[in-house]
């Protein structure tokens, strides 16, 4: 008996001993890994900073993970390791011998040359002719030919930003780079990505990002400059006391050469157009992971429209996986719950067990085989995955959904002429959340809107309670017939899930969430918001004022969703002119919005018209029999 119990105890002691030498923390990091540092050469002449851990000891066959970024791979120094190395994901990928790198691209931090903000591509470079393609390209040559121990194989991958890069890499073709996985990636900075949506200004965050990340540099740097904040109360406050974006303006002065640039450009011109990524979205023959939140205040759009671009362009293996995640919320964060809303495990670590990893196993190290479908789809309310050979899935049934009096919503088109009317005071904008917060707050993606729904500027409509569930699988377009008092107006539409009277969640299948006494009964979730700049009702190119007291369509396309509307639950819209200082606040005249003054602003009466002529509607992407 005694012997047993030695020999069970000195086999536990051994497992223990396995387990932690395996245990990623920083020692075992700096034991088994080097960093070096390079000054990687351009076609052009110019260096890039880049940082490379690899190995101490190697038999060959590693692969490199490539990571290029505009906020700097500090820290520096070959002394000095990244933390994320042992305190992140990034661990897996060390257990299995990969070679990471991280590079501060061209302009920004420790490399040489100049930054240009979201750089156009050029497919037709020439001799030295550089773009972010060529300098992914020049990086992975120069990486294959001289670390040693690498088995000729890339990875290139980045979230938000860095996702934009990881697409440039992929545009680069060069040989070795076969998987790419581009989370969040910016596609286009006035359709919908980051600063701007439909044309709509998205202040608060341009305002906050550009004073951070765009003052110029004369020489690289490990600490770039800033500006000194300005914002001495809650962001709604600050911001209404500023007024007019010219204000702002004056306060970035000479140096933001973007935000000076963007002010030039208040239409979708050339110089937007140029640094649209989509239309090069194509003959990618890298396997692409494309990462995206459904919840994403940032780059849904990008995600989307890069991932239906690459379906209809591209030939190389790939597969979109859309979760329940604010902007990179798959990387690091718990995953089961975003806010008040909660979706019942940690997601995030699925998503990096069972997705990313394995897909980078798969193509860069022959380890499995690609079993991922095409579309990998997380449905809010129901709070299940669901597999498609596209996105959005085939056999979706588009089916309008009318506004109506007395603030019902119908599948039935309207037999009477009427409207509902508010009035829209730039004075007093509708905020986007019910909290008081120094800067955006992610959550508002999915926030409560009961405190909307309350003031006589914004309208709600909404339905019965549904008799059974409701899935939308997609794009919903908002096709809205209005009336106004002036020349520009901004239309803002949110669709809201209502829960039940009484509804609260259940621990043991729901998780328990971020704030457990949060108040969940007739509770209004934001499934989906956008706005729309009245101006570009027609084209985005070539804005027209409109004629007060003429009813006129604005018609635009909220990015996709992926949720079940619950039985018992009701549909509900919420329509208003104004979402501060999320979006900045139209003077509601047609005049230019980045170089007017405080002086013409003005209040203006909007009417939404739900008449047999006028249908004001959502067109729905139902879907059926959801499995």
């Amino acid at each position: 008996m005694m012997i047993r119990r030695f020999v069970s105890a000195v086999l536990l002691l051994c497992c223990v001993l396995c387990l932690a030498a395996q245990s990623v923390d920083e020692a075992w990091v700096k034991s088994h890994y080097e960093k070096q540092e390079y000054y990687i050469p351009m076609r052009d002449g110019v260096h890039l900073f880049t940082a490379v851990y690899k190995p101490r000891e190697s038999k060959g066959g590693n692969p490199f993970l490539v990571m290029r970024t505009p906020y700097s791979c500090s820290p520096y120094g070959v002394e000095n390791y990244n933390s994320g190395l042992w305190n992140s994901h990034w661990s897996e990928y060390l257990r299995e011998g990969y070679i990471l790198v991280f590079q501060d691209v061209r302009g920004k931090y420790m490399s040489e040359g100049d930054f240009m903000d979201v750089r156009p591509y050029n497919p037709e470079k020439k001799g030295k002719e550089i773009d972010e393609a060529s300098d992914a390209y020049d990086t992975v040559e120069w990486l294959v030919k001289h670390v040693k121990g690498n088995n000729g194989r890339v990875g290139v991958w980045g979230n938000s930003y860095c996702g934009f890069y990881a697409v440039m890499a992929a545009l680069s073709h060069h040989p070795a780079i076969v998987a790419v996985n581009p989370q969040a990636p910016v596609a286009d900075w006035f359709m919908g990505d980051d600063f701007h949506h439909n044309g709509a200004f998205f202040l608060s965050g341009a305002f906050g990002f550009f004073g951070r990340h765009g003052l110029p540099r004369k020489e690289p740097v490990k600490i770039e400059p800033t500006l000194p904040s300005i914002q001495s109360t809650d962001e709604y406050s600050f911001f209404l006391r500023m007024g007019a974006v010219l204000n702002l303006s004056v306060y970035m002065g000479d140096s933001i050469a973007f935000w000076n640039e963007m002010m030039q450009h208040g239409n979708y011109d050339e110089w937007w157009q140029a640094r649209n990524l989509l239309p090069h979205c194509r003959n990618i023959r890298e396997a692409v992971l494309l990462t995206g939140g459904f919840f994403d205040a940032e780059d849904w759009y990008g995600t989307l429209n890069i991932g239906k671009a690459l379906q209809n362009n591209s030939g190389g293996p790939l597969h979109l996986v859309y979760g329940p995640w604010s902007h990179g919320g798959w990387n690091g964060r718990d995953g089961s719950y975003l806010g008040d809303v909660r979706f019942g495990k940690n997601h995030s670590a699925w998503y990096k067990r069972y997705i990313e990893f394995p897909f980078f196993q798969t193509y860069l190290k022959n380890v499995g085989h690609d079993t991922l479908a095409l579309a990998t789809i997380f449905f809010s309310g129901e709070n299940r995955w669901h597999t498609f050979d596209s996105w959005p899935p085939r056999g979706l049934e588009y089916s309008p959904l009318y506004f109506s009096q007395s603030g019902r919503l119908s599948f039935v088109s309207p037999k009477e002429e009427s409207h509902t009317s508010y009035v829209s005071d730039p004075a007093h904008p509708v905020p986007y959340i019910a909290r008081i917060a120094a800067n955006r707050k992610k959550e508002y993606m999915i926030g409560d809107q009961r405190f909307a729904s309350f003031r006589p500027d914004v309208i709600t409509f909404e339905t019965d309670p549904l008799s059974e569930d409701l899935t939308l699988a997609g794009p919903i377009t908002a096709d809205l017939k209005i009336s106004i008092g002036s020349t520009d107006v901004d239309m803002v539409v949110k669709v809201i899930d209502v829960f039940p009277d009484g509804f609260s969640y259940d621990e043991a299948v729901d998780g328990r969430g971020g704030r457990t006494s949060a108040y969940m009964s007739g509770y209004q979730m934001l499934v989906r918001g956008d706005v729309m700049r009245g101006r570009y009702r027609n084209s985005f190119e070539c804005p027209e004022p409109f004629k007060p007291g003429k009813v006129e369509t604005v018609r635009f396309v909220l990015p996709d969703v992926a949720h079940t509307f619950r039985k018992g639950h009701r549909l509900m819209v919420q329509i208003q002119s104004s979402w501060f200082p999320l979006v900045d606040r139209n003077p509601q005249q047609f005049v230019d919005i980045y170089h007017c003054s405080d002086a013409d602003f003005v209040s203006t009466e909007v009417s939404v018209h739900h008449s047999p002529y006028a249908a004001s509607k959502l067109l729905l992407p139902i879907l059926k029999n959801i499995r």
